[in-house]
């Protein structure tokens, strides 16, 4: 089938199921919305400039999933493909790999990880395929231009705080550096606010800092000993949180109360209420 990029052909896409094709028109509009008579906007982004549209939109569709959104997520997927488009266009225009790059080295890697599949490697449970995973990961880095042999490197320092901690616990833990007993590490976040205690009395403010940052790492670890989401528990308090308070706002005008006057006392008194009521 033939197709245009114009908005009056929009109904043949519905009519094609060819994955292939409909990937090869999504590629080609890119190009068009990048050439000299595409979009302007389009055509001034940079590798930089849209960077953070790749998290927001990832974000997005981690919400949907959240949420069960289905229908959200397949429009979320479609936006997340865009942005991975987006750069390989940008990429083949200054020569450095372009879209066809991209997948090949995917499916490489897909290949290379997984030889219990594709070779004849016995491996009999997860996690001896987790273990394996990192030894072609170790294997890999060794060969790379970048010559960086640990096993962190390519853990995104973006990553949100919590996440990025239990990624580097994970691959820790299965290297063998982990508590053998989930009592050892709830012993050490006991520690760890004990030293928090201290530096308060010392009046060290860098050194509370540091062990604050020592009992998250810590509070992280217990979580993923328990197969835990810490980000998601941080999270569902939160919501929990704006729904306390937006309770105790929402009751103190109907009650004809000014809420920014009350004393702690009486917003802790709404606050089990609004605990009492959710």
């Amino acid at each position: 089938m033939r197709y245009k990029l114009n908005r009056n052909d929009l109904e043949n896409i519905d009519k094609i199921n060819d994955s292939s094709k409909l990937f090869s028109i999504l590629v080609n509009i890119m190009k068009k919305l990048r050439s000299k008579d595409g979009c302007m906007w389009d055509r001034e982004q940079s590798h930089n400039s849209i960077k953070r549209n790749l998290i927001e939109e990832t974000y997005e569709a981690v919400e949907c999933i959240e949420s069960s959104d289905l229908e959200g997520l397949k429009e979320e997927l479609g936006d997340l493909m865009l942005q991975i488009i987006f750069h390989s266009q940008m990429a083949s225009e200054s020569g450095e790999f372009n879209i066809n790059d991209v997948m090949k080295n995917i499916i490489e890697k897909l290949i290379r990880r997984h030889p219990h599949v594709f070779e004849n490697k016995i491996l009999n449970n997860c996690d001896e395929i987790l273990e394996n995973w990192e030894d072609i990961k170790k294997a890999e880095r060794k060969k790379s231009l970048k010559k960086k042999d640990s096993i962190f490197v390519d853990i995104p320092k973006i990553l949100p705080s919590l996440h990025y901690a239990y990624e580097i616990q994970n691959r820790a833990s299965r290297l063998g550096f982990d508590w053998d007993e989930i009592k050892e590490v709830f012993k050490k976040i006991k520690e760890e606010i004990n030293e928090i205690n201290e530096e308060l009395k010392r009046g060290k403010k860098d050194a509370v800092a540091n062990e604050i940052g020592d009992t998250l790492f810590s509070i992280v670890n217990f979580s993923r000993h328990l197969d835990i989401d810490c980000e998601q528990c941080l999270k569902n308090t939160s919501k929990k949180f704006i729904q306390r308070f937006d309770f105790m706002e929402k009751y103190a005008k109907e009650n004809n109360l000014d809420f920014k006057k009350m004393s702690l006392g009486e917003k802790d008194k709404l606050w089990e209420i609004a605990k009492k009521n959710l």
